[in-house]
């Protein structure tokens, strides 16, 4: 793992409080080997995603404010309570210049974001008038009042935004854990409904077969229990287990040396046991429930051994919790396994959830349809009405042609004669006299001329 280059009290909370990122190290890796690899200075330390929809603002502001002396200073000497209650965002006021400035353009680039985010929402409901001002007060991150500067307030609210989100972060993943249980669960049951019997039989038979391979595998020491620990210590430590001293392996696997075992830390602690249980390359073993697993275990230790419960474990809360009788003496570990997920009635509501999912999403492929049959309609009647017009311009030009050119000017414009006027070669067809008709039996002098030149 990577040293981060603030202070290791506030390592989590700043992710939680927004005055660091956390930095994790793969949680299938041996993080005892990791520590050799050391770390290079002035290397970029790439940070999770802490789950949170301005995850990137509040990383960017961390970096800004980590950039300041006087506050990196302060951080130093603040402690939780100081953090959580607001009065390290005062100190906001004496940053230098050009950091209140570059926090003021992230903020304005933040609320840009956000108006955009709520503008093609409502432009996917078709909604007009839109009042960005309303809608930003249901950001709680920033200051929606005063969209132009970062103020102590701003950062404030985006400390207490953080934390309360990563506080239920957790529980979060719980119910989206449940959501996926209960899917698997329905999507089997809907399968077996398209068998016949004989192979609906052989599918069930099959299922709990893959059950019962999957819950026979050792036993899983309780997590944080010295027999767990001793295990890591032999196995992943590679050190004597006759020798094992909690001080010691406290000291091993802070990887980062900051004098905190910190979330990421403890769930590395639990890969061996996790590996017993779990083998991704075992159809029966689902990879989602073993970190679901983690996840329980990392919270179990949390609630036993996390007195102050800032998310971080200190060298004396770890060397007390190994003094306690639960950690010579710990209950049985039931795995996810040993476990009910859900009741039947919560299986019944959530297949009742997505049935109604379906219909509206029935309700709107039909309408989706019924919209592109008649918009067909229209084009074909479009090309019709189109083609007709072709066909009339067509017929127009072949009657032009058939006719002749109306006369016209010498720069191609149409010339209308007045009455009297002819075109020069018009003059021989017309009688001496003008356009006077001729009186019966009258022969014109030109035709008389003619006879008397050829009897």
């Amino acid at each position: 793992m990577k040293q981060l280059s603030v202070l290791p009290q506030q390592c989590l909370l700043l992710v939680t409080c927004l005055l660091m990122a956390l930095e994790a190290v793969p949680i299938d890796i041996d993080k005892t080997k990791v520590k050799a690899e050391g770390h290079v200075e002035g290397e970029k330390v790439e940070n999770p995603d802490t789950g949170l929809y301005y995850d990137e603002y509040l990383r960017q502001v961390i970096d800004v404010l980590e950039t300041d002396k006087h506050f990196r200073e302060k951080l130093q000497t603040a402690d939780i309570e100081e953090i959580k209650s607001g009065k390290l965002s005062r100190e906001l006021d004496l940053v230098s210049h050009h950091v209140r400035t570059r926090l003021d353009e992230l903020k304005r680039q933040e609320v840009a974001r956000l108006r955009m985010l709520i503008k093609a929402k409502m432009d996917s409901v078709q909604d007009t008038g839109i009042d960005h001002q309303a809608l930003l007060k249901q950001f709680e991150h920033l200051n929606h009042q005063n969209p132009d500067t970062f103020e102590p307030k701003d950062l404030d609210m985006l400390i207490k935004a953080a934390t309360s989100d990563l506080e239920n972060y957790d529980k979060t993943r719980h119910e989206e854990f449940k959501k996926y249980e209960m899917m698997k669960e329905h999507e089997r049951r809907e399968y077996l409904k398209t068998l016949d019997e004989e192979k609906r039989k052989k599918e069930e038979s099959k299922f709990e077969e893959m059950k019962k391979k999957h819950g026979d595998h050792p036993k899983v020491h309780h997590p944080g229990s010295k027999d767990q620990l001793k295990e890591v210590w032999e196995e992943a430590d590679g050190l004597d287990p006759n020798e094992f001293d909690p001080k010691t392996f406290f000291k091993l696997h802070d990887v980062n040396n900051d004098g905190f075992l910190d979330e990421q830390e403890l769930e590395a602690l639990f890969t061996k046991e996790l590996e017993k249980v779990y083998d991704p390359k075992n159809e029966e073993d689902d990879m989602v429930e073993m970190e679901e697993e983690r996840l329980r275990m990392r919270e179990h230790v949390m609630n036993e051994v996390d007195i102050n419960k800032d998310r971080l474990v200190t060298l004396e809360e770890f060397l007390r919790a190994t003094e306690k009788k639960e950690f010579l003496e710990p209950d049985s570990w039931e795995t996810l396994d040993q476990q009910q997920l859900f009741t039947e009635d919560e299986l019944k509501e959530f297949e009742n959830h997505i049935s109604q999912q379906e219909d509206e999403l029935r309700k709107k492929a039909e309408e989706l349809q019924k919209q592109k049959e008649e918009l067909q309609r229209q084009h074909d009647q479009l090309q019709a009405q189109k083609q007709e017009l072709q066909q009339v311009v067509k017929q127009m030009e072949q009657k032009k042609l058939q006719q002749g050119n109306a006369p016209a000017g010498p720069g191609g414009e149409l010339k209308i004669q007045p009455p009297g006027e002819h075109r020069a070669g018009d003059a021989a067809q017309q009688p001496a006299g003008g356009d006077q008709p001729l009186p019966p039996g009258h022969v014109p002098e030109a035709a008389v001329r003619t006879e008397q030149l050829h009897p």
